[in-house]
C-alpha cells in the first residue's frame, strides 16, 4: 500500500528500517559486517537504520539483511519515492506483509517522519552511528561490546 506525502514534490528518495534494537552502535556494526551502508540513529522506540543507498532494490535488501540478523524480531521497511511512501514489515530475511505508511509513521517518533521528509539528516541527530567506514574488526569488537552489555542488564 502507498500513501501521498503532500508535500513531498521533488524530495529526495529515503529509506527507513526500523528496529527494536536498544543501541545504534549494534545495528550499525551488524550492517557493517554485512556492508550495508546505512546510519544508524537512536529513537525512542529503537535504532532505525537510515539507508545511505536508496536505489531501487538497495532498502529491501538493508531491511533483508536487518531482518535476517534479528532473527525473531520483525523490523519495518518505509521507503520514500517521488513523493509516495510505502512500508512493509520484514522477517527472518523475507518481506512478510505491506503496511499502510500513514498509520505507520503516526506511532513513530518524528525523527523517523522528518528522516523521510528530508527535513533533517542522520548525521545531524545525537548519537548517530554509520556503518560505513567501520572495520570488520571494529564491528565484531562493538557487538561483543554491546552483547556483554545486554547480559550484564539481564
Amino acid at each position: 500500500m502507498s500513501g501521498d506525502v503532500p508535500e513531498g514534490e521533488g524530495l529526495a528518495a529515503a529509506a527507513v528500517v526500523l528496529t527494536q534494537v536498544a543501541l545504534p552502535e549494534g545495528l550499525a556494526a551488524a550492517c557493517a559486517m554485512s556492508k550495508v551502508p546505512v546510519d544508524a540513529v537512536p529513537t525512542s522506540i529503537g535504532a532505525v537504520a537510515v539507508c545511505r543507498d536508496t536505489a531501487v532494490g538497495e532498502p529491501e535488501r538493508a531491511a533483508q539483511v536487518v531482518s535476517r540478523l534479528l532473527e525473531n524480531t520483525p523490523v519495518v521497511l518505509v521507503v520514500q519515492r517521488d513523493g509516495q511512501m510505502t512500508a512493509a514489515r520484514w522477517a527472518g530475511g523475507a518481506q512478510d506483509e505491506e503496511i499502510a505508511p500513514g498509520l505507520m509513521l503516526d506511532g513513530a517518533p518524528a525523527e523517523v517522519e522528518q528522516l523521510l521528509l528530508g527535513q533533517v539528516q542522520a548525521a545531524d541527530l545525537p548519537g548517530t552511528v554509520s556503518s560505513v567506514g567501520m572495520s570488520r574488526w571494529r564491528a565484531v569488537r562493538v557487538l561483543a561490546a554491546v552483547g556483554r552489555a545486554g547480559r550484564r542488564s539481564r
